[in-house]
């Protein structure tokens, strides 16, 4: 008889919250951040297609998800970081009107999306938009880990190219994207 995954998640969060959430805690140095990851780590484990018959193998797929998702928070809040630094450094005349420039954003970025065969715009939309893992992009997409990160690639490029964005540098990981003008191009 093979154990349904809702049973393993009940035992689990019953027998082993402690140890995960103290794993959690020695990456992010915060109680209520280590509860907020491990939340995020079990809802991406248990909400996909994985079915889990024993709280050892859930567990270790809790903890590879715990690393992931704090690393993808870090990447996304040194982004975040950037691009208010960039806003920051602007002329208060130039900085544009967030409900004008939200709005023509959302606007071009629609129409780009759709330029996109439907698997780039899905693999493009389900990883950054939705932040999900390539593996869980794979599965919900039924594609290999492999093909999803070529569409993703594929698309991120073409995106690139019909916005105007610069890639990234060679060696950096994610792409830059402009949202305003640097100080050069808001001079010249």
């Amino acid at each position: 008889m093979t154990r349904r995954s809702e049973d393993v998640l009940d035992e689990l969060v019953r027998d082993r919250y402690a140890a995960l959430l103290a794993r959690a805690r020695t990456l992010t140095q915060d109680r209520v951040a280590a509860q907020d990851l491990l939340q995020e780590a079990l809802v991406a484990t248990f909400v996909g297609r994985a079915r889990f018959t024993s709280v050892p193998a859930a567990e270790q797929y809790v903890r590879r998800a715990l690393a992931s998702r704090y690393v993808d928070g870090l990447r996304r809040r040194d982004r975040e970081r950037v691009g208010v630094a960039r806003l920051a450094a602007l002329p208060v005349d130039t900085v544009p009107d967030v409900a004008d420039a939200s709005t023509a954003l959302t606007d071009d970025i629609d129409a780009a999306l759709a330029t996109l065969s439907p698997r780039e715009r899905a693999c493009v939309v389900l990883r950054h938009l939705e932040d999900l893992s390539v593996h869980e992009t794979g599965r919900l997409l039924r594609l290999s880990d492999g093909a999803v990160k070529r569409y993703t690639a594929d698309g991120v490029r073409a995106l690139s190219a019909l916005l105007g964005v610069r890639p990234p540098e060679p060696g950096q990981a994610g792409v830059h994207v402009c949202l305003v003008p640097t100080e050069e191009e808001s001079r010249g």
